[in-house]
C-alpha cells in the first residue's frame, strides 16, 4: 500500500514528489546558519530604505501620522503570507523558496514562471538599493567637500550623470557595490553571514538610537490631525510601504544552508517580521511626533528630523548608519536570487553549469557572479525609477502562489509532517492572496508591459530548453 500523494502529473504540470524532498543527502551547499543568523538575514532584508526614507515619504505625501497605520496594515497582510512561507519552510527545507514550493505543489510550469520572475525581481531590487545607497554616498561626499568626476556619479538620463558637456557614463559606485556583495557572498556562507549579522546589529542599533533619543523630542500636537489624507490615505500608504515589509521570502531561499531548517526556518521567518514591525511602528511614532508631517523630508527623514531639533551631528551619524544598514538588503536579496537560480539549475530548468558549487566554500559561485554582474549593469546604466519598476509584480505573484499552494497541500496531504502550521486555515492564506492581488492593481501599465515581455522570454526558454532538460523529463526506456 502506497502513501497517498499528489499525483506527479505529466507534461508541463508534472510535480516534484514532496516525499522525496528532504534535507538529507548531498546538496552541494554547506549548512552553517543558526536561528539567529537566519533571523538577522530576514531583518536585514526587511529593514532598509523603508525605515530610513520610505516612511518619511509616505507620511509627507499620503498618510501623515497615520503612516503608522499604513505599516500595520501592510504588516498584517505580509504576515498572512509569512505564515504560509513558514509552513512550507518547515516542511520543504530546500533552496528556492517560492519556486520550489510552487514546483512541488502546483506543477513545473508554475514553479518555472515564479522562479523566472524572482530572478528579475530580486536582481532589480539589488540594483535599486545600490542606486539608492549611491545617492546617499554622493551627498555625504559633497558634505565632506569631495567632488567626484561627473562620469561616475550617475546613470544615463539622470541629473547626477550629466556632465557639463552633456555626456554621461555610469553610476560607478552603485555598480561596484553590487560586485562587492557578490564577492562577499562568494567567500562562503559562514563568513558572509557574519558580515550580514554585524551590519544588522549596527542597523538595529541605529534604529534604537533614533527611537530612544527621538522620544524625548516628541510634540504630541504633531499627531493632530492623525488622518490628514483620510482613511484612504492610510490604505494608499500601505500599498507603498508593503514593499518594505517583506524580505523573509528571500531569506527562506537559504533553507539548505540552515543547520536545522525544519526547526529554524519557520521561527526565523516569524521572528524577523515581528522584530521589524515593532521597530517600524516605534520609528514612525517618533518621526511623526518630532516633525509635522508636512515638513518631513521625503529622502532623509530621520537625519533631517534630528537636524531640525538641534541635533545635526546625530543626524549625520544616522545617515552613515543608514548607508551601512541598507547594505544588508543588498545581501539578503542577492542571496535569494542566487539560491533560486541554483535550485532551477539543479533541477535542469537552467543549464546545470550554474548549479556547480565552489569545491571549498560550498556556494553557487558561478550564478552569484552572474547576478553580481547583471545587477551591476542595471545599477550602473539605468535611472532608479526605471530599475524600480522591475521590482514589484513578481514578489506579489510569489505571495499568491505560496498562499494558494499552502491551502492546496493542507487539504491534499494533511498527513505530511509540518514543523509549523499556518494558523486560521484557509482564511489567513486567503487574506495574503487578496491583499497581494489588490496591490497588483496599483502597479503602472509599464510594469505590466515589462513583466509581459519577461514572461514571454521565460516561456520561450522553458519550452526550448527547460522542459526537455528537466530532471522530471524521464526518457521512455523503450526508445
Amino acid at each position: 500500500m502506497t502513501t497517498p500523494s499528489l499525483h506527479p502529473g505529466r507534461g508541463i504540470f508534472r510535480r516534484k514528489p514532496i516525499d522525496a524532498i528532504t534535507e538529507d543527502g548531498e546538496t552541494g551547499l554547506h549548512r552553517s546558519l543558526g536561528l539567529w543568523q537566519l533571523t538577522a538575514i530576514g531583518v536585514g532584508g526587511i529593514i532598509g530604505a523603508g525605515i530610513f526614507s520610505l516612511a518619511g515619504a509616505v507620511a509627507n505625501e499620503k498618510a501623515g501620522p497615520a503612516v503608522l497605520i499604513s505599516f500595520l496594515i501592510a504588516g498584517i497582510a505580509s504576515a498572512a503570507a509569512a505564515f504560509s512561507y513558514a509552513e512550507f519552510a518547515g516542511m520543504i527545507p530546500k533552496a528556492g523558496s517560492a519556486y520550489t514550493y510552487g514546483y512541488a505543489v502546483l506543477g513545473e510550469i508554475v514553479g518555472w514562471l515564479i522562479g523566472w520572475d524572482l530572478l528579475l525581481e530580486y536582481t532589480a531590487i539589488v540594483a535599486v538599493v545600490a542606486i539608492g545607497i549611491s545617492g546617499y554616498f554622493n551627498e555625504l561626499l559633497g558634505f565632506l567637500g569631495v567632488d567626484l568626476p561627473y562620469w561616475m556619479m550617475g546613470a544615463p538620463g539622470t541629473e547626477d550623470g550629466a556632465a557639463p558637456d552633456g555626456s554621461y557614463k555610469i553610476n560607478l559606485f552603485a555598480a561596484l557595490l553590487c560586485l562587492l556583495i557578490a564577492f562577499i557572498l562568494n567567500q562562503g556562507m559562514k563568513n558572509a553571514a557574519r558580515f550580514e549579522t554585524l551590519l544588522v546589529y549596527l542597523k538595529v542599533g541605529v534604529v534604537l538610537v533614533v527611537i530612544i533619543v527621538g522620544a524625548f523630542h516628541i510634540n504630541a500636537g504633531n499627531y493632530n490631525p492623525f488622518f490628514p489624507y483620510g482613511i484612504s490615505g492610510a490604505f494608499a500608504g500601505a500599498a507603498t510601504v508593503f514593499f518594505a515589509v517583506f524580505g523573509y521570502d528571500a531569506m527562506s531561499t537559504a533553507a539548505e544552508e540552515s543547520k536545522d531548517a525544519r526547526k529554524h526556518m519557520p521561527k526565523a521567518i516569524i521572528y524577523s517580521l515581528a522584530v521589524s514591525m515593532v521597530l517600524y511602528v516605534l520609528a514612525c511614532l517618533v518621526l511623526t511626533g518630532m516633525v509635522p508631517y508636512q515638513q518631513i523630508s521625503t529622502e532623509s527623514a530621520f537625519a533631517t528630523a534630528f537636524a531640525d531639533v538641534g541635533l545635526p551631528v546625530l543626524g549625520a551619524i544616522i545617515a552613515v548608519g543608514a548607508i551601512l544598514g541598507i547594505l544588508t538588503v543588498l545581501f539578503t536579496f542577492m542571496l535569494g536570487v542566487t539560491r533560486v537560480g541554483f535550485a532551477m539549475s539543479r533541477d535542469g530548468l537552467l543549464p546545470k553549469w550554474f548549479a556547480k558549487t565552489h569545491p571549498v566554500r560550498k556556494v553557487p559561485s558561478r550564478f552569484t557572479w552572474l547576478i553580481g554582474i547583471a545587477s551591476a549593469l542595471i545599477a550602473g546604466l539605468l535611472p532608479i525609477g526605471e530599475a524600480a519598476e522591475l521590482t514589484n509584480i513578481g514578489i506579489l505573484l510569489a505571495f499568491v502562489i505560496v498562499c494558494a499552494a499552502v491551502i492546496v497541500l493542507r487539504y491534499k496531504r494533511p498527513e505530511l509532517p509540518r514543523a509549523f502550521k499556518c494558523p486560521g486555515m484557509p482564511v489567513v492564506p486567503i487574506i495574503g492572496i487578496v491583499f497581494s492581488i489588490w496591490l497588483v492593481t496599483f502597479l503602472d501599465p509599464v510594469t505590466w508591459l515589462r513583466f509581459g515581455v519577461w514572461f514571454l522570454i521565460g516561456l520561450v526558454i522553458y519550452f526550448a530548453y527547460g522542459y526537455r532538460k528537466s530532471k522530471l523529463n524521464v526518457p521512455n526506456p523503450q526508445k
